[in-house]
């Protein structure tokens, strides 16, 4: 039982412990071993486009009971950067209504004027069109801050792949001739960093279980965390040969993390 000498462990969503609307199978059997257990759990999920509370009424909805404060999103850790760097900033989000309600409820003041706006915030869009782009190129070329809730190109979920924040933010680059400044998400060690206040635990005491290598392997490798790749997400045993990013362990999938915990 190779992981039975870790204290918490780090659990991706999209792709780990579900895909859309269907739980992976052997993720709440592993879990509530890991609770029994006196072990310490946290969701991390790059996803922003809904809020803590509906993933762990998400979560708990699939027999894994789950509160608000054991779940971190992007949208949350970036409204948590900004507050500690641009307080009150006037802010243009290109993102869905979680994003906007994390930014109103801290007390950023939203707008679309390019003369006011000071930050431009970057996060997977449904809605987004060339009248936002617009306005986030003009905010831009007058020097407003560019940040993104995350780097990943696709999300997994039921029916395929949909674009994810990497599509926006290439969208902001190439016509503003600008580099995004700050990308909270996995692989930041903002993110990281989050994480580790909310389970109070040092870095080789935890383990993060994820399916992508660039963002979940690369964060936990980068901050010694023991990382492991599921292969029930967007990353394929193949995908290995050609990555740089090496995690501890592969499994198929969570469940095999039952007979190791």
């Amino acid at each position: 039982m190779i992981l039975k000498e870790f204290e918490g462990f780090i659990f991706d969503l999209d792709g780990t412990v579900y895909l859309g609307e269907r739980p992976i199978k052997g993720a709440k059997e592993v879990i509530e071993s890991l609770r029994s257990d006196g072990r310490k759990v946290l969701f991390v999920s790059n996803k922003p486009i809904a809020t803590r509370e509906s993933y762990a009424e998400k979560l708990t909805g699939f027999g894994i009971e789950t509160s608000p404060d054991e779940v971190i999103n992007s949208s949350l850790v970036l409204v948590r950067y900004l507050s500690r760097i641009k307080p009150g900033a006037r802010v243009f989000p290109i993102g869905e209504r979680t994003l906007i309600d994390e930014l109103e409820g801290a007390g950023f003041r939203i707008t679309d004027d390019p003369e006011e706006i000071e930050v431009v915030a970057l996060a997977m869009d449904r809605t987004f069109n060339y009248a936002k782009l617009l306005t986030a190129y003009r905010a831009a070329k007058r020097g407003a801050f560019l940040i993104a809730t995350n780097p990943d190109p696709t999300c997994p979920m039921d029916g395929g792949e949909f674009p994810d924040c990497a599509s926006i933010i290439a969208a902001l680059e190439a016509c503003s001739g600008r580099k995004v400044e700050v990308i909270v998400g996995k692989p930041s060690p903002i993110m990281i960093e989050e994480a580790m206040r909310r389970l109070n635990l040092p870095p080789q005491r935890c383990v993060i279980t994820g399916d992508r290598l660039s963002t979940d392997i690369a964060m936990g490798k980068s901050a010694g965390i023991f990382s492991i790749l599921v292969l029930t997400g967007v990353t394929k045993r193949e995908d290995l040969e050609k990555s740089e990013v090496k995690p501890d362990l592969v499994l198929n999938g969570i469940w095999e993390m039952s007979e190791l915990i």
